[in-house]
């Protein structure tokens, strides 16, 4: 009798189930599918994003610093939180939709006219009543998880898809326009909303139209038309802490337009939605700011009530950030700056917000040109805030800018207060050492102190079961990840890898991120000078790094403080002793003239400083003027009357100017500058200088490569007399070179190159000079010869008497990772561009990465400069075959423009195994001979291959076998259908 039930029931199921497939359309089919679909795999994507949802809640960080982004998407740290159960949603979205589509349309069997409404129905194109939430729900997944392109398409379908539907389409363009807004695509946001605004908007989507348009008028700037639709939004939101979170925002938005009472009252209603603690106490500390002009005190005892409190103890900065900005809204700049210090010596974090009160209290210092302490504030908070933060680029200007400066002014200062100790009488003198030591132990004192806290600490939250609780007993404790707070890898935190870079520069000082970047001189010619059998050598060259100026090495000791027992070597070591601070003071005459070598060469320099990246020319002037009147036997003094020339010129003090002009010409003659400013062609030359040198290059540059000598030794002088201090000095001295060992005189060629290794370093074609001046040391045998593309495309080794030592043979394979190569010479191809070798260079890059974006949307080629000996080339890569590379090579030299900008360029299309033999054992000439025999003849494929993706589609039976059904143990089973994508998906 049971078993006879339970075959009745499968049997009324079955007949049930009978006429529902996605094939049919009607009542039943269309219940049944959007029944199986809301309780089967749209379950499980819901359940998988409200996961996500709460993961990002509760790990977002806001920087209360800056304006919140309205949704905790918009910040960046947090984007990638929730990730893997968005991408779950989306997995079950559109397995969802695949099975559960209804497209089939209904047949019309009423014998009445067709309303309006009828119409509209049998016009869809979706009939499942239920799968518009699935595609919505997809979207907002992926708009989510930070994939805003991905659902911009995702909604644009879904407008389409549902477009005589208001509410559905209505709330579709609501999520397309804030993806727009969200990918900074403004004028396709803008596009929508006015679209949008012509036709009414369904209450259905009114929430989320508010919550758009808020986020449009936030990014837009346009604050005011913001607030209200921001008011709309907090009152639709259900969530509490995104409900604080809004409201904090729209603090900060009252805040911007001046209405502080409102403002006030915004941060209060935060605290009402008992939001993390976080988020109530910056509130709290902006309640404080929107209210202190009226009534400052009580918000300054407010706050440091607040300081005091174990409460707060991790959030000092940010009270005392909150101080000082009160201070300096009443213009007390003093107060301020102690309120700042105070936050800063207290912080107990090196997050964002220490970083914005460095940033601010080091501004303040920077306009009372107090540039030591400046440099101290930026140097620490470039490393703790974000690159993408305004303002960063100039925090980090000044920072390069300061640190290339304060080692001069510091030098200076230290002297100048050496100097001036040493004149003191001696009781005044120790007492200004003793206060000194003081200072040091007391600043010691208080380290020893933080140090003891900080371990005390440590070992209560290891009591706590803060430490590594599943740690088996004596086992060695595990080395941390290297992960930053945040859960990030190291290198992807910037504000990490600037925290190292601090680190580093405190233990190595600043390097160039260079090979070899130990060495201190790394020119191929600099040869080390003979060392006596006795001397001892320093076993790195780090030891040369150490500043001139340091208190313990830069001056020679007192002679009256005995050097020869071990006890007094031990006492001048020890700043807590005064014997170390007298062994720095210059007693003698040979100690005040090497601390006025220090002291010139910093007057110098930090005056160069000052009117070349500083613009500050009252403080250059100083600088300056100071050392040509204090030390008139300062080495560079031509130097140094030059730059103040310049200095009076911009000022308007033509006089003094001249003054200078008449100085050069008295006691420096034969000097460079002397020539430059005494050429009649001195004005032309500042206006067009630039211009006139670079056509005088190009000219000299085709006079080369014809082989034209005299005129080439003609432009050389010209460049000599006439522009001594220009850009393309080294290269007239390369090309004279070179020509005089065309002309016979290998020694005169010598000669001219080593100039350009020893006054020109740092120039493109220093490096050459260098490895044929190494070359002629060694031993070896110049041939002479002009730096040509033809030149180049016989030779099989461009170095000096190198050897081939590849044995392979160059491959005729077809299907094997092609390139097409681009060779040119930088200085020719300027020529013809008339423009610099660089900026002809990049503009071949900027037209050949436009090309390859206009006229291929399906393949990624990658671009890749290298710079060889004598020429430079261009290599694109992502060909599989040959195939692929001709027809790129041809589609490429169809064009007119691009076949114009390559005139001077030789190419061609090479295997990447080929490539590797070009130079060594193979010439390109050598190349082109073999791809004649063996490539040109071949046929290609008449198909367009570059306009196929470069990978695989899986096949309808791969996707058929990759699909698979879940459900949750109480769901009811799908049926199996069909589902074909519209073409408009794609």
């Amino acid at each position: 009798m049971r078993h006879r039930k339970v075959v009745t029931i499968l049997l009324a199921v079955l007949l049930l189930t009978a006429g529902c497939s996605v094939h049919k359309n009607n009542a039943r089919s269309r219940f049944w599918q959007s029944f199986t679909a809301k309780y089967n795999t749209f379950y499980n994507g819901k359940q998988a994003f409200i996961d996500g949802q709460l993961e990002k809640e509760k790990g977002n960080k806001d920087d209360y610093t800056e304006q919140l982004p309205l949704f905790a998407v918009g910040n960046k740290k947090s984007r990638e939180l929730g990730k893997g159960n968005f991408d779950r949603t989306v997995e079950k979205m559109e397995k969802t939709i695949k099975q559960h589509s209804i497209k089939a349309r209904p047949e019309w069997k009423k014998s009445r006219r067709k309303t309006q409404k009828d119409i509209e129905w049998l016009s869809r194109r979706e009939y499942n009543p239920f799968l518009w939430k699935a595609w919505l729900l997809m979207g907002q997944a992926q708009f989510h998880s930070g994939a805003f392109d991905e659902a911009a398409a995702t909604f644009s379908y879904v407008s389409r898809l549902y477009q005589t539907q208001p509410a559905i389409n209505g709330q579709a363009r609501a999520w397309l326009a804030r993806c727009y807004t969200e990918l900074d695509w403004l004028y396709d946001a803008e596009d929508v909303i006015r679209n949008q605004r012509r036709d009414s908007i369904h209450y259905a989507a009114r929430p989320a139209w508010n919550q758009t348009l808020a986020n449009y008028y936030l990014r837009t700037g346009d604050l005011e038309q913001a607030v209200p639709y921001l008011r709309k939004a907090i009152k639709s939101e259900h969530r509490k802490t995104q409900k604080a979170r809004e409201w904090f925002l729209m603090g900060q938005v009252l805040t911007a337009l001046g209405r502080d009472q409102e403002a006030y009252k915004a941060y209060g209603r935060v605290a009402a939605q008992n939001p993390p603690y976080e988020l109530e106490f910056n509130a709290r500390i902006a309640q404080t700011e929107v209210m202190a002009e009226k009534n400052y005190r009580k918000m300054i005892r407010r706050l440091k009530r607040m300081a005091a409190s174990d409460k707060n103890k991790d959030f000092q900065d940010q009270v005392y950030y909150a101080i000082g900005n009160i201070y300096l809204s009443r213009n007390d700049t003093i107060q301020a700056i102690t309120a700042y210090e105070e936050g800063n010596k207290k912080s107990t974090r090196s997050g964002t917000e220490k970083g914005v009160l460095l940033l601010r209290l080091g501004n303040l210092y920077w306009d009372l040109e107090r540039f030591n302490d400046a440099q101290r504030c930026y140097g620490e908070a470039i490393g703790l805030l974000d690159k993408d933060r305004p303002g960063y680029d100039e925090l980090s200007q000044r920072s390069k800018v300061l640190d290339e400066l304060v080692p001069y002014t510091d030098a200076v200062h230290l002297q100048d207060s050496l100097q001036q100790l040493a004149l003191m009488p001696e009781a005044e003198r120790l007492k200004v050492i003793d206060r000194v030591i003081e200072e040091l132990k007391k600043k010691e004192k208080e380290e020893a102190d933080k140090a003891r806290e900080a371990e005390v600490e440590q070992a209560l939250q290891k009591q706590g079961g803060m430490g590594n609780r599943n740690q088996r007993p004596g086992a060695q404790p595990t080395a941390p990840a290297a992960t930053t707070k945040d859960g990030q890898w190291y290198f992807y935190s910037q504000m990490a890898v600037n925290q190292g870079k601090q680190t580093f520069q405190k233990q190595w000082g600043k390097r160039e991120n260079a090979d070899n970047w130990r060495r201190s001189n790394v020119t191929v010619v600099g040869a080390p000078p003979p060392v006596a059998e006795d001397s001892e050598v320093p076993s790195d060259s780090l030891a040369s790094s150490v500043p001139s100026d340091s208190l313990a090495s830069s001056v020679p000791s007192d002679p009256s403080v005995p050097s020869e027992t071990s006890e007094a070597d031990s006492l001048a070591a020890d700043p807590h002793n005064r014997e170390y601070y007298l062994a720095q003071i210059p007693f003698t005459e040979e100690q005040v003239a090497e601390s006025n070598v220090i002291i010139k060469d910093g007057l110098f320099h930090a005056g160069v400083i000052f009117k070349d990246k500083l613009e500050n020319l009252p403080l250059s002037a100083k600088q300056l003027e100071r050392l040509v009147n204090q030390y008139p036997d300062y080495e560079q003094m031509d130097q140094a009357w030059y730059h103040l020339f310049l200095l009076y010129s911009r000022q308007g003090r033509l006089a003094e100017a001249d003054s200078c002009i008449t100085h050069l010409k008295d006691e420096y003659p034969e000097s460079d500058y002397t020539t430059l400013l005494c050429d009649p062609y001195f004005e032309e030359n500042a206006r067009f200088g630039v211009h006139i040198e670079d056509s005088l290059y190009a000219a000299t540059y085709d006079a080369f490569k014809a082989d034209r000598h005299d005129a080439i030794a003609t432009n050389a002088k010209i460049s000599e007399e006439r522009f001594p201090l220009g850009e393309n000095r080294p290269k007239f001295l390369f090309i004279h070179g070179l020509s005089l060992l065309n002309q016979d005189d290998p020694a005169g060629c010598v000669e001219k190159l080593k100039t350009v290794v020893e006054k020109y370093p740092q120039s493109e074609v220093t490096e050459m000079a260098g490895m044929i001046v190494k070359g002629v040391q060694e031993g070896r045998q110049l041939y002479g010869g002009k730096f040509d593309l033809d030149d180049i495309w016989n030779r099989r080794d461009f170095s000096i008497n190198a050897d081939s030592v590849t044995t392979d043979t160059l491959s005729a394979d077809r299907d094997v990772p092609f390139v097409f190569l681009l060779v040119y010479q930088p200085d020719s191809l300027g020529a013809a561009l008339q423009r610099t070798p660089a900026q002809a260079e990049n503009q071949l890059l900027y037209e050949m990465a436009r090309f390859n974006f206009s006229n291929f949307l399906v393949r990624n080629f990658d671009l890749q400069i290298e710079r060889m000996e004598g020429y430079s080339r261009m290599l694109i890569s992502g060909f599989l075959n040959f195939d692929e590379a001709l027809q790129y090579a041809r589609q490429l030299t169809a064009s007119e423009e691009m076949s114009t900008m390559m005139h001077h360029c030789r190419s061609l299309v090479i295997s990447e195994h080929n490539l590797t033999l070009i130079g060594s054992r193979y010439s390109f000439h050598d190349y082109d001979e073999f791809y004649e025999q063996t490539f040109l003849p071949l046929q290609i494929s008449d198909e367009e291959l570059l306009q196929m993706p470069d990978y695989e589609l899986p096949t309808d039976e791969e996707e058929e076998d990759s699909d698979d059904s879940e459900a949750p143990d109480n769901a009811v089973p799908a049926t199996n259908g069909d589902f074909d994508f519209d073409e408009d998906f794609f």
